[in-house]
C-alpha cells in the first residue's frame, strides 16, 4: 500500500518573536545610546585628524612622528619580552614545581599589579639616580668623586622605562599563563613524561604551546598599559607617542596635532589587538573526560634548584613592589607634616568622589548592556557590548582628545543658550564640573565592570528568568528581584576594581581635570616632576594601599579556586576506603 502525500516542510518554520515591553524597549534604546557615547571619542579623534589637517601633519611627520613611533616600538618590544619571560617563568614555577614558599609566591607575585607605573618610576629615579641611595652609597664606599669616576646604568632612559614597566606589568602575563597551566590536561603532560620528556622539554614542547593563546592575551594587556602610560615615560625622559600627544596638546596648543598623533596610536592599538587574535587563531584545546580529576604532574625542587626557584619568584616582587614601597615609607616618615597638609586631603577627597561616581556609573552602564544582551541574545547586542568596551584598549590621552572636542562644543551651546535666554553666564559647565573627566573614566574602564557582570549573568540559570516571567514579572522586575541579589558579589567586585582603576588613572586626569583641581595621581605626578619626592610620598602610599585591596581579593579568589581544584583531584585519585578505614 502506497500513500502519496505532499511533504510537510517544517524545517524553516520560526516562531514570531514576542513583542518587547515598554521597559525592554527603553533598555534597548538606552544601550544603543550608551554604546554611541562610548565610541564617540574614537570617532572624534579620527575626525579631528582627517578633517582639520592644515600644515600640522607635515610638521609632525618631519619632526615628531618618526622618533616617537620608533621609541614607542622599542618600548613595547622591551616590555613585551620582559613581561613574557618573568610572567611565564614564575607562573610555571608556582604551578608545576614544589619548593619552599611556593604557596606564598603564588599570591605575592600579584602584588605589583596594585601599584601604578608612575609611582614605581619616580621611586626608582630616587633610588638609582646620581643623587639616589645606590649611587651615593657607591661613592661613599669607594671614594668616587664624580660620575666620571665610575659607570652606572642611567635610569632616566629607555632601558630604565623598560625595566620599571616590565616588573610592574608582568602580573598580567603571570595571571593568564598560570590559569592556562592549571587547566591543561594532566593526561597530555603524563604521556609526554612517559615518552621521556624532561622538565625543560615538557615546558617548551608541550605546556608552552598549549598556553600560547592565554599568554598572548596577557602580553597584549601589558602592552596596552605600556602604551597608556605617561607618568613613567615623562620621569625617564622617554618621548613616546603618548608623551608627544600630551606635549603637542598642552605645550604647543595644537589639538589637531594631538589628534593626528593619537590616530597613529590607534593604529598601534588595533595592531596589537590583531596580533593577539592572530596568535590565538584556530587554537582549540579540549580535555578528555576525567582528565580534570587527575593531579597535574609536579616536580619537587631541592637544594640549588629550590634556591634558584625562590630567587626567580622573589626578585620580581622585590623589584616591582618591596623596594619602592620601602622608599615611599621612609620618605613619608621624613615629612610627617605632609599628613596634615590641607591640599593633600583635598586631593584625596577629589579622588574618592571621582572614583565613586565613575565606578557607580560604570556599574550602571555595564548592567544595562549585559542585561540587554541576556534578555535579547542576538549578534547585535553582543556587538554593542564589545563596542562599548573598546575604551579599555584606547589610551587615556586618546580618550581625552576625543572627549574634549564634543564636550566643549556642547558646553558652548549650553552657555550661549543660558546667556541668550536668561542672561546668565554659566561658563563651561561639563568641563569645569569634572563631568568630562568622569565620562573619560567610564569609557576607559567600562570593560573592567562589563566583563565581570556579563560573566556573572552567564552563571545564572535562564530557568529563573522563565519562572519569574511565568509568574507575571516583567524584565526590569526580574532584574531587580532575581538577578540583583544573585549578582551582589560580582557587582561589589566590579565596583571595587573600577574604583581603584580610576584612582590610578593619570593621562586622562592630567588632560581633562578642571582648572586648579588636583587628585592624588596628579599630586604625585606634579611633585615628582619638581623632584619633590618626599612631598609625593604620602599620596603615593595612599594609592598603593588602596590598590592592594582588589589585588588581595583577586589573589584570595584564585588561590581558593586552585586549592578546591587540587582537593577535587586528590579525592578523585584516592583509592576507595576499606571497611576498617571507614570505621576509623
Amino acid at each position: 500500500m502506497s500513500v502519496n502525500a505532499e511533504p510537510t516542510h517544517v524545517k524553516h518554520v520560526y516562531a514570531a518573536p514576542a513583542p518587547l515591553s515598554k521597559g525592554e524597549r527603553v533598555l534597548a534604546f538606552g544601550t544603543l545610546a550608551l554604546t554611541a557615547l562610548a565610541v564617540l571619542p574614537v570617532l572624534t579623534v579620527l575626525y579631528l585628524a582627517t578633517g582639520l589637517a592644515g600644515d600640522n601633519w607635515q610638521h609632525l611627520i618631519e619632526t615628531v612622528l618618526p622618533g616617537a613611533v620608533w621609541t614607542t616600538i622599542l618600548l613595547l618590544l622591551g616590555v613585551g619580552l620582559l613581561t613574557l619571560s618573568v610572567g611565564v617563568t614564575t607562573a610555571w614555577l608556582v604551578t608545576m614545581c614544589r619548593f619552599p614558599g611556593q604557596r606564598f609566591f603564588d599570591v605575592a607575585l600579584l602584588i605589583p599589579l596594585a601599584v601604578p607605573t608612575y609611582i614605581i618610576a619616580f621611586s626608582y629615579v630616587e633610588i638609582l639616580d646620581y643623587t639616589g641611595i645606590v649611587q651615593s652609597t657607591l661613592r661613599d664606599l669607594f671614594g668616587f668623586q664624580t660620575s666620571r669616576d665610575y659607570w652606572f646604568p642611567e635610569i632616566r632612559s629607555l632601558g630604565g622605562a623598560i625595566f620599571v614597566m616590565g616588573f610592574v606589568l608582568y602580573p598580567y602575563v603571570y595571571l593568564t599563563a598560570r590559569a592556562s597551566f592549571l587547566i591543561q590536561s594532566a593526561g597530555t603532560l603524563d604521556v609526554s613524561r612517559t615518552l621521556g620528556a624532561g622538565p625543560l622539554r615538557l615546558f617548551f614542547r608541550v605546556a608552552l604551546p598549549l598556553a600560547r593563546p592565554a599568554i598572548a592575551v596577557g602580553v597584549t594587556l601589558a602592552l596596552m598599559e605600556t602604551l597608556n602610560d605617561i607618568g613613567a615615560v615623562t620621569f625617564f625622559g622617554v618621548k613616546t607617542l603618548t608623551f608627544s600627544v600630551y606635549e603637542t596638546w598642552l605645550n604647543r596648543s595644537s589639538l589637531t596635532g594631538a589628534a593626528q598623533l593619537a590616530s597613529v596610536m590607534l593604529l598601534i592599538v588595533f595592531g596589537l589587538i590583531w596580533l593577539e587574535h592572530y596568535a590565538r587563531r584556530r587554537q582549540r584545546f579540549y580535555q578528555s573526560n576525567g582528565s580534570e580529576t587527575r593531579a597535574l604532574p609536579s616536580y619537587t625542587l631541592v637544594g640549588t634548584r629550590a634556591w634558584l626557584a625562590i630567587a626567580a619568584c622573589a626578585l620580581p616582587i622585590l623589584l616591582g613592589f618591596v623596594f619602592p614601597a620601602l622608599l615611599l615609607a621612609s620618605r613619608a616618615l621624613r615629612r610627617t607634616e605632609e599628613f596634615f597638609n590641607p591640599a593633600l586631603w583635598q586631593a584625596a577627597q577629589n579622588t574618592i568622589w571621582l572614583a565613586v561616581i565613575a565606578a557607580v556609573v560604570s556599574i550602571g552602564v555595564s548592567l544595562a548592556l549585559a542585561y540587554n544582551r541576556r534578555i535579547s541574545p542576538t549578534p547585535l547586542t553582543s556587538t554593542l557590548g564589545r563596542l562599548a568596551s573598546i575604551g579599555y584598549a584606547v589610551p587615556g590621552t586618546i580618550l581625552a582628545v576625543g572627549i574634549l572636542f564634543p564636550v566643549a562644543a556642547l558646553d558652548n551651546v549650553v552657555a550661549n543658550a543660558m546667556r541668550d535666554m536668561f542672561g546668565v553666564s554659566t561658563g563651561l559647565i561639563l568641563i569645569g564640573s569634572g563631568t568630562a573627566l568622569v565620562y573619560a573614566y567610564v569609557v576607559r574602564f567600562l570593560a573592567v565592570s562589563y566583563g565581570q557582570i556579563d560573566s556573572g549573568f552567564g552563571k545564572i540559570s535562564p530557568n529563573l528568568d522563565m519562572a519569574s516571567r511565568t509568574l507575571g514579572e516583567n524584565a526590569l522586575g526580574t532584574l531587580r528581584r532575581i538577578h540583583m541579589p544573585l549578582l551582589k558579589p560580582v557587582l561589589s567586585s566590579a565596583m571595587l576594581l573600577a574604583f581603584v582603576e580610576v584612582m590610578k588613572e593619570l593621562p586622562a586626569t592630567l588632560l581633562l581635570r578642571p582648572f586648579n583641581f588636583e587628585t592624588l595621581a596628579t599630586t604625585v605626578y606634579n611633585a615628582a616632576s619638581r623632584e619633590a619626592f618626599e612631598e609625593a610620598a604620602f599620596p603615593a602610599l595612599f594609592i598603593v594601599l588602596v590598590g592592594i585591596v582588589p589585588v588581595a581579593l583577586l589573589a584570595r579568589t584564585t588561590v581558593k579556586t586552585f586549592r578546591q581544584k587540587q582537593s577535587t583531584r586528590s579525592l578523585a585519585m584516592a583509592p576507595p576506603l576499606t571497611a576498617e578505614a571507614e570505621k576509623a
